[in-house]
């Protein structure tokens, strides 16, 4: 059960601070307090009951949302919002409108007196109800007491947007540098067509359970509460859960979609269909789908945003005296100049052979080749002999880098 602390308590005085006091201050008058009257440092009775004094008024003065309630009323409990707290101090109310000690000569409260609900079965209170409108129980009566009236208020729906969606597709490699139209069949909430989104049927008459008033009262020993009808939502009409969507207003069904995917559609990226998430509840405006690609790989070509990548053998004999070379690209062959001299790992450059950009129209990434040099494979006495001239004739040693920076 939520509790209420702090009514004709001051929680400063308790720590010794002030009420500027910053929250280090705060914590340091605990902690110097907790050590001198912790139970198991001080044996005296009383120093037990400082030491809970001094628990609770840390728990609340600690805790920033707990410290500004009781601030504006005078004391804090579980069951206020900080929104209604603010509310009532700002129009005077204090903690009198919550039933706490407010500023005037007299209180509402002299005393706290322990309540055992003990027996009371809340879960009850509820039964009947369709949808959220008829939540009943705990919570529901005591917003009306602690919730600056709400009672009423909590128990009528509210229209509430529907959420977003994301769904992914896989998109194979070509698909996404092509483009493509892909069937796509998404699971969504869409309005019940039973109840047009109102989660139950009207009937002729009134209300069964509350005989058209639109409250109905809860008793437990000589307590009674009055909360608004949980099978009507406090609207004293004929009301019945619609069966269809047994009062969510909203039912699952899968939608068939074509989606287009852009030439150029890159991997994660997110494709935004508007009105086609989850269905809003009362005639809120639904959510939107956001369709994510997952662009598929490729064994030899290897794509960075609109750029392709590859690695192309290239001979002792081409690296050495340069030359053209046919190279694959996604629009079939084209002609790479390798210059004299290239070595392994150079990268070189076809410029706008690349992925058609999907963002801007006439725009394309390049192609990126790495020159990957393939020694030749001698097995004959003659081409051994040349690659001994050769290495007479060209004598610089490729390590020389290498020692001078060891």
């Amino acid at each position: 059960m939520a509790t209420t602390t702090g009514k004709d308590k001051d929680y400063y005085a308790a720590l010794g601070v002030k009420k500027t006091a910053s929250a280090e201050d705060i914590r340091k008058a605990f902690r110097k307090l907790a050590r001198k009257y912790h139970p198991d440092v001080n044996p005296d009775k009383s120093a037990e009951e400082k030491f809970k004094a001094i628990s609770e008024a840390n728990d609340v003065l600690s805790d920033p949302k707990k410290r500004k309630i009781y601030d504006q009323l005078g004391f804090y409990s579980d069951n206020i919002d900080p929104a209604t707290a603010e509310a009532y101090a700002r129009g005077g109310g204090g903690a009198a409108g919550f039933g706490g000690p407010g500023p005037g000569p007299t209180h509402v409260y002299t005393q706290e007196v322990p309540f055992d609900f003990g027996g009371f079965d809340f879960s009850e209170m509820g039964e009947g109800a369709g949808r959220r409108t008829g939540g009943g129980g705990f919570r529901d009566i005591f917003s009306g007491i602690f919730g600056g009236g709400r009672g009423a208020e909590a128990m009528q729906e509210r229209p509430e947007p529907g959420t977003d969606l994301e769904y992914q597709v896989n998109v194979g490699f070509w698909d996404a540098i092509k483009g493509t139209v892909m069937k796509l069949s998404v699971p969504h909430l869409e309005v019940c067509g039973n109840c047009h989104g109102k989660g139950y049927i009207e009937s002729p008459g009134v209300c069964p359970e509350c005989k058209g008033k639109g409250q109905i009262t809860q008793k437990s020993g000589s307590m009674k509460f009055n909360m608004p009808c949980p099978r009507c939502g406090g609207s004293g009409k004929n009301r019945a859960v619609c069966h269809v969507c047994h009062g969510e207003g909203r039912v699952e069904r899968a939608e068939s979609l074509e989606v287009r995917i852009k030439p150029g559609t890159r991997d994660g990226q997110r494709i935004r269909l508007a009105g086609r998430g989850n269905a809003g509840t009362m005639g809120a405006p639904a959510g939107d789908l956001y369709i994510i690609v997952r662009a598929g790989e490729h064994p030899v070509f290897r794509r960075d945003g609109d750029d392709i990548y590859l690695t192309v053998p290239v001979s002792f004999a081409e690296a050495g005296l340069g030359g053209k070379i046919e190279v694959p690209t996604i629009d079939g062959r084209a002609l790479l100049k390798i210059p004299p001299g290239t070595q392994s790992g150079q990268k070189l450059r076809l410029r706008d052979k690349g992925v058609p950009s999907a963002v801007t129209e006439g725009k394309r990434g390049d192609e990126i080749v790495e020159v990957k040099i393939v020694p030749p494979n001698v097995r004959d006495e003659k081409s051994k002999e040349i690659l001994r001239e050769l290495g007479k004739l060209n004598p610089e040693d490729p390590r020389e880098a290498i020692w001078k920076q060891v």
